[in-house]
């Protein structure tokens, strides 16, 4: 089936979790996967029908800090000569709608709205040029970050890699090229307030870039998640709150903190 553009979501049915692709407003099963070979199968009815899971299940989240001026300028931190990369565990993964958990440990969670490139084919070593072909597509990331225990550790796994603290959705959107991903409108909401308001361009290094810098460090493998970095306007959450990321031409990944 030509790649023309698509929205590819994971989905909850009675037989379990199915990939599927969302059409207007209803949902169809595909036969195969994303990352190979599909063509679409039964209609499994409205959108709203179904719970949505995180759309892809990454072997593992490469994610950049520090790579818009403002954030770092509120965070009171030179930029980095070159991509400061962190991972975040496949363990930390929740899709939409899902509670992000604060843990005992942390005073002080935030939120971080970010771009997620998904990575479609494996590659190793790829030039900035042509990593966008490796791409599948985009979705919607919160770099949920414990940041009071991101000040104390020396390094940032404990902050970064609590359960939950890694929500992707609500889908991985194809189709949208190279210049289209690098000028998207990113916006945060608590509560229904705007706390991050950037665009994509304001990105030091682009996706393309990262995606070069990381496959030039390990193997990237389908469903790969590169978390692009997150614009000024960081703030932390409290139980009972509502966070939304809304990302231009791809959606709305809401999940509500406990």
């Amino acid at each position: 089936m030509k790649r023309e553009q698509q929205h590819f979501v994971h989905v909850m049915t009675d037989e379990g979790p199915r990939w599927g692709v969302a059409v207007g407003e209803r949902l169809h099963a595909l036969r195969g996967d994303p990352f190979g070979t599909w063509e679409l199968a039964e209609d499994l009815g409205h959108l709203d029908a179904a719970p949505l899971l995180a759309p892809v299940i990454p072997s593992k989240i490469i994610c950049v800090g520090l790579n818009y001026l403002a954030h770092a300028a509120e965070s009171n931190k030179e930029i980095p000569p070159e991509p400061l990369l962190f991972f975040k565990p496949p363990s930390a993964v929740i899709g939409p709608e899902a509670n992000i958990v604060l843990p005992a440990q942390s005073q002080r969670v935030d939120y971080e709205a970010e771009l997620a490139v998904v990575i479609g084919k494996r590659c190793r070593n790829v030039s900035a040029e042509e990593a966008w072909s490796y791409v599948l597509g985009v979705t919607c990331g919160n770099d949920v970050t414990a940041r009071d225990l991101q000040r104390r550790d020396n390094q940032w796994t404990r902050a970064k890699g609590f359960d939950t603290f890694c929500p992707l959705g609500p889908w991985v959107v194809t189709g949208l090229s190279e210049d289209a991903a690098s000028d998207l409108e990113v916006t945060c909401r608590v509560n229904g307030e705007v706390r991050q308001a950037a665009r994509t361009s304001e990105m030091i290094v682009s996706a393309s870039e990262l995606i070069a810098y990381a496959s030039s460090i390990m193997t990237l493998e389908p469903a790969d998640v590169i978390m692009t970095g997150t614009p000024d306007g960081i703030g932390p959450l409290a139980p009972g709150d509502v966070v939304e990321v809304e990302m231009e031409q791809i959606g709305l990944l809401r999940n509500y903190v406990v």
